[in-house]
């Protein structure tokens, strides 16, 4: 079912801070649609969570495999769990 609603919680390691990475994902998540937010860490890596239906949420995730022109991504790690109502997408 295409209308399933997924939450997924993705880390992202590599070059991801200091490269417009969270303001570029909240523009992708705000143009497909998908609740959440997302966060730099004190270890250097990046944390997002999507909330919305699987199809755009996976486009979310793939947008975080490629990032902006200046990342370097290396590696996301996602788990997947069921939605907890998340609304908007928010920068943290």
């Amino acid at each position: 079912m295409t209308d399933e609603k997924v939450r997924a919680h993705a880390v992202v390691r590599g070059r991801v801070q200091g490269v417009l990475f969270r303001q570029s994902t909240l523009d992708e998540a705000e143009r497909l649609g998908v609740a959440g937010w997302v966060a730099n860490m004190p270890d250097g890596s990046m944390e997002a969570v999507f909330e919305g239906p699987r199809p755009d949420v996976e486009l979310a995730l793939d947008y975080l495999a490629v990032g902006p022109p200046h990342a370097a991504v290396e590696r996301v790690e996602t788990v997947w769990a069921p939605p907890r109502g998340e609304s908007g997408f928010e920068l943290r």
